[in-house]
């Protein structure tokens, strides 16, 4: 599939079902392998990724909705519940911090660059999740739900949750998309 197509069917999927139209081991792979292929300033591998499913995708999001004591609706909740499961993004900020000390000029920047290398592998995953038939959304429930992700998963504190991205079997379409008039966002000189 070439790029722009890939990016074409990669949507915003919120209906979505535990049926995966490939199995786990599938989506293991292109999740382990786009993690190692997205590159990242000064090489530094500052990205982490947690991938909940089965009972913990169920439980996942059963303990969102009670952090949130109600104050998001539970429809919403039980739409990404009933994903196959949810792909959890990180950034490890000791990574960062070692290479803000061995690189002070640049200091500043790597939180940056940690995030935009972050923000590479959600695109790159959640359009190799479609290729794979497989619908995704991307959520930011963080910071909310950071001590509690942490504490379910035993995740070290150094991992700063970035995005949460629930994923699986595609219930229906979203609608089409309206074409923007991209002149207004992209410029040539």
């Amino acid at each position: 599939m070439k790029l722009i197509d890939n990016l074409k069917q990669r949507r915003t999927y919120y209906n979505l079902n535990k049926e995966l139209p490939v199995d786990n081991a599938e989506v293991k792979k292109l999740i382990e392998e786009i993690t190692e292929l997205v590159p990242d300033a000064f090489n530094m591998k500052s990205a982490r990724v947690l991938v909940v499913m089965d009972e913990k995708q169920d439980e996942l999001w059963d303990r969102i909705f009670d952090t949130f004591e109600g104050k998001v609706p539970r429809e919403k909740i039980d739409g990404f519940k009933a994903a196959a499961g949810t792909v959890l993004y990180f950034y490890d900020a000791e990574v960062v911090e070692v290479l803000q000390k061995k690189f002070p000029t640049y200091a500043d920047n790597f939180p940056v660059w940690a995030n935009q290398a972050n923000g590479m592998l959600q695109i790159n995953i959640w359009a190799g999740l479609r290729e794979l038939g497989i619908g995704a959304n991307l959520q930011h429930y963080n910071p909310v739900i950071d001590s509690l992700v942490q504490e379910m998963f035993e995740v070290p504190k150094s991992w700063k949750l970035i995005a949460q991205m629930p994923f699986g079997g595609i219930v229906t379409e979203p609608d089409p998309k309206e074409k923007e008039n991209i002149a207004d966002r992209v410029r040539f000189v």
